[in-house]
């Protein structure tokens, strides 16, 4: 929520249909990326404000799941129209709070669109079969009924796609959702989500956010997940964080569904057509600035295509355009905070004091990093086996098919890749042999749209997103039988 000058946004936790402050009484900026200015004051939450936004969805869950599906359908159609109408305005939310240009703000305005739509038919879709007995007289039932309150952790880099995300499947089936967003997007990928709802009449409590200060997303996440209303755990985000999450919920019998890191690798064999593979590759690794978890972080080149891919890939790179997210000319732009600027350039230094070398960019020009070309990256540099969100793609040569193979799968993460090739049949069956949960030929690897099985496998989290798998992990499975006639007992 925002009141008094909009060009400094008050933002309150949403709870129970109300717009409150913390009670702790304290706030905290939320800043431009690029112009470093504040954007909002936003509430700094603890657990006090999680209890109560858990208390509140839980006092609303048996209402809105017992709401007909007419009326529960109808919610997501007017938020779809009311995310709609207000386009132009958060596109300039997003590029202002997270430094997103206008083509991946486009990109996630039409995904979210496409989820709140598809989201409305979940209302009606079958909550369960029937199933042969073995015993006479008996029927029997498979019910799935949603779980109750869901606790949604959603990050920054993609806020508003991500957040929906995390929220939307959840609701349609009957759930209660408390938001956490990052601290780094409080509005676009918080308390716009329940702006947009309350304006299409979501019941008060049925979403909740809660909003927080560097620092103190851990307190908030550990009462999210140890609460006993809270059924449910969404998450996405890093590797690191999504293990404590998952550990911590082991503890108490809940079912995470993760979305971790990725280091993503772009396979082009040496019949692909070269032009567009260096076209992919380059929107694939810069889109975002690289701040996405699909991005490829890896581009593994076939040798007798070798050199010409990498002239031409780093010359495409050298030509985009770094600066202020709002210039529609714009490619890359600032990264989310000066913590992030930092490790992108300590890695790369460190890789090429190890031995790599930089073909284009390297150099910092803050808030922003050049888009990045390195190659003869050391296997054991830190840029080549951990998750770097930055604009630096890492370009290596492999003798065949199988060696591309061996590379690709060479990593503790397993969230998606692209495979560029003349031949898809042979692509299906390097596709299959990929330890990744997502694979994209002839395509680069960020892509999503709402009904998809979105995850990763290994370190790269477990579960799926995507709205026609959600109701496996969002809703209870209920054995009911029925019998026709009585049953005899032998005592």
């Amino acid at each position: 929520m925002s009141t008094g000058d909009e060009r400094l946004r008050e933002v309150r936790h949403y709870i129970d249909g109300e717009w409150v402050a913390s009670l702790n009484g304290r706030d905290h900026a939320d800043n431009d990326p690029w112009t470093g200015r504040p954007l909002a004051r936003v509430a700094s939450g603890d657990a006090y404000d999680t209890q109560r936004a858990i208390e509140a969805a839980h006092a609303a869950f048996p209402g809105w799941a017992e709401l007909p599906p007419d009326t529960r359908q109808l919610v997501f159609l007017r938020a779809a129209d009311a995310l709609e109408q207000r386009r132009r305005e958060v596109t300039d939310l997003l590029a202002a709070e997270t430094g997103c240009g206008a083509h991946f703000a486009d990109v996630q305005l039409t995904f979210c669109l496409s989820l709140l739509r598809q989201s409305a038919a979940l209302a009606y879709s079958p909550s369960g079969q029937i199933l042969p007995s073995n015993l006479p007289g008996s029927r029997a039932l498979a019910v799935r009924r949603p779980v109750g309150v869901v606790a949604a952790i959603a990050p920054w880099n993609a806020a508003l796609a991500l957040a929906g995300r995390a929220v939307a499947g959840p609701l349609a089936l009957g759930n209660t959702v408390v938001l956490k967003p990052s601290e780094e997007s409080p509005i676009t990928g918080g308390t716009l989500w329940a702006e947009l709802f309350a304006e299409a009449g979501l019941p008060a409590g049925v979403l909740n956010v809660v909003t927080h200060a560097s620092g103190d997303a851990g307190l908030i996440a550990e009462e999210l997940v140890t609460h006993p209303h809270v059924r449910r755990i969404s998450f996405t985000g890093s590797t690191v964080i999504g293990r404590r999450l998952a550990e911590l919920a082991a503890r108490h019998l809940k079912r995470p569904v993760l979305q971790l890191s990725g280091h993503n690798p772009l396979i082009v064999l040496a019949d692909a057509d070269l032009d567009y593979a260096v076209s992919a590759a380059a929107y694939g690794a810069f889109v975002h600035q690289g701040e996405v978890c699909m991005c490829a972080r890896r581009i593994l080149v076939e040798r007798p295509i070798a050199d010409e891919f990498t002239a031409r890939f780093t010359e495409k790179v050298a030509s985009l355009r770094t600066g202020d997210p709002r210039d529609p000319a714009t490619v890359v732009g600032p990264l989310i905070n000066q913590w992030a600027l930092s490790l992108v350039s300590r890695r790369v230094e460190e890789a090429v004091a190890m031995g790599a070398r930089v073909l284009t960019g390297g150099t910092p020009r803050p808030p922003c990093y050049p888009p990045t070309v390195l190659t003869d990256v050391p296997a054991d540099a830190e840029i080549a086996t951990e998750e770097t969100f930055g604009p630096v793609a890492i370009v290596a040569v492999v003798e065949d098919r199988d060696d591309a193979l061996a590379q690709a799968n060479a990593t503790p993460y397993g969230l998606t890749a692209s495979i560029f090739t003349g031949d898809t049949y042979r692509a299906l069956d390097l596709a299959r042999r990929l330890n990744v949960g997502i694979v994209h030929i002839n395509d680069q690897p960020v892509n999503d749209e709402p009904q998809m099985p979105f995850g990763g496998l290994k370190d790269s989290g477990y579960g799926r997103f995507g709205l026609a798998f959600t109701a496996e992990d969002f809703t209870e499975l209920q054995w009911v039988s029925l019998r026709d006639t009585p049953r005899p007992f032998p005592f």
